[in-house]
């Protein structure tokens, strides 16, 4: 029985989905070490140090389904070796002598180490996809709302009006310049590994580089300059990039969670009838969807330690570091694609609910609207004494009780300059939503570049 959440039969769609967990799944792991195997033969046969009849038998005979895994398990055992077992059983399975040129020249951790990768290019286009769709639904939903105004809080407090489609609008801008993190680290990350035992190919040096070259070109990696054994920067910067990625997805669950809140009602992750918020209070539609996106973001984030942890090893090879990577790598990977698909789901469904968010613009009687008050009044008197004299009007109201209107209506300084008309005009919060509309134009226009530009 599963022993973690990610593969939980209860849970396990919760923090993850079906295809990134097949793509970390022992089967694959086999198969990525046995890819390798099976290239690494044919670029030995190429440059004429391994037979070709026996790259073909190698390559035949590697494959997952033809291996007997408990014999593996079993081998890992007893030797303490993740990876001698697999080359026995791949070996006694070639026929005639083609068994002897398995793993010719190269050491476990270059089979590993190519697996990881390989397992991450596997990982790759879902996360693209799922990044997409997201950046997808956000701007239509920035666009659809470019104008919808609502209050604007700084410190938890009402501070100036903006619009939904602003708000959304930043969440989008941060999800595409993540989709471009994802982007540009990807050359650094996806290189294979083919060193030998420390890194400097000492049993193949005549065919070496050569033989690098086309074992990455089979397997479509890049071919690295040096052997990185030790050197795990590209890996921790690729779960720095997810880590970056899921705080984004917490941050923006955890903003829905408050707008969802009854004393707010902005808006609602989706519902429909047979969502059940509680076992004992049936009134209750609780942001479920959104906790899960935060319980996720929360336990992923850990995963930028360990992975700054992992790039720490001595000398040529340290297994205690590389060992790391086995069990943050996959759980991050699993993780961080269950939040991008429950966050694509809570906007795909979101709903909003623009009356409220005009309610709560007026629920501080025009206290929001202060800062507009202030530079009105400072064109007459000066923008520091205007600061101090609406700060009174403002701190009248909320000891007192009274509408705001009615303290600077009251406020002797303030009459002298502004009447009653132009009081009430100054604290309409619709009128003071700024350039928040244009800044969504200039964030779907970025977007619309991108695409323009990968067409």
């Amino acid at each position: 029985m599963p022993a973690h959440v990610i593969d939980s039969i209860f849970y396990k769609d919760l923090y993850g989905s079906a295809a990134m967990r097949a793509v970390w799944d022992d089967l694959n792991l086999l198969q990525k070490w046995l890819d390798f195997e099976a290239a690494l033969a044919r670029a030995e046969a190429q440059v004429g140090l391994v037979p070709a009849e026996a790259a073909a038998e190698i390559t035949r005979q590697a494959r997952a389904e033809l291996m007997d895994t408990d014999a593996i398990k079993r081998g890992v055992d007893k030797t303490v070796h993740p990876l001698v077992a697999v080359i026995w059983q791949l070996t006694e399975r070639c026929s005639g002598d083609a068994g002897r040129y398995v793993h010719w020249g190269a050491t476990t951790q270059d089979v590993m180490d190519t697996a990881i990768i390989l397992q991450i290019k596997d990982a790759y286009p879902l996360f693209e996809h799922a990044i997409d769709d997201l950046i997808a639904v956000l701007a239509r939903l920035a666009q659809a709302h470019r104008d919808t105004p609502m209050a604007g809080r700084t410190h938890g407090q009402q501070a100036l009006p903006i619009t939904f489609g602003y708000k959304v609008a930043v969440w989008l801008a941060e999800m595409l310049r993540h989709r471009a993190r994802l982007a540009e680290c990807k050359p650094r990350v996806l290189i294979g590994e083919f060193g030998g035992a420390v890194g400097t190919l000492a049993s193949v040096a005549e065919h070496g580089l050569e033989i690098q070259r086309l074992l990455m070109h089979e397997l479509e990696l890049n071919v690295p300059p040096i052997a990185w054994h030790a050197a795990r920067d590209h890996i921790a910067e690729f779960a720095m990039t997810l880590t970056l990625i899921s705080a984004t997805l917490g941050k923006i669950a955890h903003e829905i969670i408050d707008l969802q809140k009854i004393e707010f009602g902005e808006v609602e992750e989706p519902f429909e009838m047979g969502k059940v918020g509680s076992s004992t209070m049936p009134q209750k539609r609780n942001p479920m969807l959104c906790e899960a996106i935060l319980t996720l973001a929360r336990l992923t984030r850990q995963h930028a330690a360990t992975a700054v942890d992992a790039m720490f090893h001595e000398h040529e090879r340290d297994w205690s570091s590389f060992q790391m990577e086995w069990a943050f790598l996959p759980e991050l990977c699993i993780m961080t694609h269950g939040a991008l698909l429950l966050t694509e789901r809570v906007f795909s469904g979101l709903r909003v609910y623009p009356q409220a968010m005009l309610n709560n613009l007026h629920r501080s009687g025009g206290l929001l609207l202060a800062e507009r008050v202030m530079l009105a009044l400072g064109q007459h008197i000066g923008r520091q004494q205007a600061h101090d004299v609406v700060y009174e009007a403002a701190m009248t109201a909320v000891e007192d009780k009274v509408p705001f209107s009615t303290a600077l209506k009251q406020h002797p300084r303030v009459k002298a300059h502004l009447d009653d008309a132009a009081i009430d005009a100054l604290l309409d919060p619709v009128q003071y939503t700024g350039l928040a509309a244009l800044f969504v134009d200039r964030v779907l226009a970025q977007l619309s570049a991108e695409h323009t530009a990968q067409r």
